[in-house]
């Protein structure tokens, strides 16, 4: 059985990386999430950012944010921990795992360690495989349990000013704007087509007035509801054009746009150069 089909059965997986003994298991989807401790240097290519990773660190990926890992060093050393939604959705009555700062998109997917720290998560890592052999009935519990410790400790290292507090009521609607705006990504199927579009949409959905829902907005972040909303569509589109094999005709479609033409315009007038332009690049 492949390593892809034993993570769709049990919903998790978890191993040891050590360059020598054995090479960490290769997925051909990135259709989960996961956790990994490093202790190589490498630089972590994340969305649009290059993060370079020196000593102890945690990394959480999620799967609608690509990435890929480059080493600097010629031992890769660490252990991971690949899970779906699914498996944590039995405990994950919070929405914990959608809410974490570190696998929410524009979160923080990177947290450096000590050597106390290192040494901590790694014990939590080796009872996860210890655990993940045995026969015990409720083993699933266990191992979600360790996931969310894993998650935990990394919210103990968030520095406070992190914790976003609502001082007033604009701040608080722009916060849900800004919450649903991201709600609305990644686009995984055709068939399910951009559903928020306007100001007016988002106005709507979240019962308030579009004016309202504007000035609350520019005051908080100094940029209209329509630019948030502008800026999102276009960093989809970009991911789209350079992550998927979808034609040009259905990623406007896909993006709530009615015609190409219509899509080809929107991201011209935005970027300053045609959708065809960027996949060409990227091939």
């Amino acid at each position: 059985m492949s390593n892809t089909s034993t993570l769709k059965l049990k919903g998790f997986n978890v191993y040891q990386i050590e360059t020598g003994e054995s090479k960490p298991p290769v997925y051909s989807r990135r259709d989960y999430y996961k956790v990994c401790i490093i202790h190589n240097n490498c630089i972590i290519h994340y969305a649009d950012k290059s993060i370079e990773l020196n000593g102890h660190n945690l990394f959480f990926a999620n799967p609608h944010v690509p990435y890929s890992v480059e080493l600097l060093s010629p031992n890769q050393l660490g252990y991971a921990c690949l899970f779906t939604e699914d498996f944590m959705a039995a405990n994950d009555r919070s929405g914990m795992l959608q809410e974490s700062p570190m696998f929410k998109i524009g979160g923080t997917p990177v947290f450096p360690l000590n050597a106390d720290q290192a040494e901590f998560v790694g014990t939590v890592f080796r009872k996860m495989i210890d655990e993940g052999a045995t026969d015990y009935i409720y083993k699933n519990d266990l191992i979600r349990n360790y996931i969310n410790l894993i998650i935990h400790e990394a919210l103990k290292m968030q520095p406070s000013a992190n914790y976003v507090m609502h001082k007033n009521a604009s701040s608080r609607i722009t916060a849900l704007f800004l919450e649903l705006l991201e709600r609305q990504f990644p686009i995984e199927s055709i068939d399910r087509p951009l559903r928020l579009k306007t100001a007016q949409d988002y106005a709507n959905n979240l019962s308030v007035h579009v004016n309202h829902l504007n000035r609350s907005v520019r005051e908080i972040t100094g940029k209209p509801t329509t630019s948030h909303i502008a800026d999102r569509i276009i960093s989809e589109a970009k991911a789209l054009l350079q992550h998927t094999e979808w034609s040009i005709a259905e990623i406007a479609y896909a993006l709530g746009f009615e015609y190409p033409t219509y899509f080809n315009n929107y991201f011209k007038r935005i970027t300053g150069t045609v959708p065809r332009s960027l996949r060409i690049k990227a091939v």
